[in-house]
């Protein structure tokens, strides 16, 4: 549970890549349980020829996406700080996903592909080794 609940720490690219797992399946997971208390489907089936009734359904889900989006912000943002802190980087880096295209593209790179500092460095030990 540390993984989600806390800033502090090193975790490798095979902790943050399932802790993203975990982080997906808990989305989802709460999406479906908040489309049925609010009476809404989170999928988008509305005709897209049809704009009336696709902002109609839009807005429907428009409060539980915001639930969503507010109850996983904290575990998200934990775990891609402790990844940043892996390479060496504060976890404001992480605000390079605003860029569109290639902040993604960064993102994706520095925290899922590319190793983590070796040995300790200012945010903890190396958590490999």
């Amino acid at each position: 549970m540390d993984l989600f609940l806390s800033f502090n720490g090193r975790i490798p690219r095979s902790k943050f890549w399932l802790g993203l797992l975990v982080l997906i399946v808990a989305n989802w997971t709460l999406m479906a349980i908040l489309g049925m208390v609010f009476g809404t489907s989170m999928v988008m089936t509305a005709d897209p020829a049809n704009a009336e009734q696709a902002m109609e359904q839009m807005s429907a889900m428009f409060i539980p996406l915001i639930i969503v989006i507010l109850i996983m912000l904290y575990p998200t943002l934990a775990v891609y700080t402790k990844r940043w802190h892996d390479r060496g980087k504060s976890g404001w880096w992480s605000l390079i996903i605003l860029i569109p295209l290639a902040g993604f593209i960064w993102f994706i790179v520095e925290l899922g592909i590319l190793r983590g500092t070796d040995g300790p460095n200012k945010y903890g030990p190396d958590p490999l080794g």
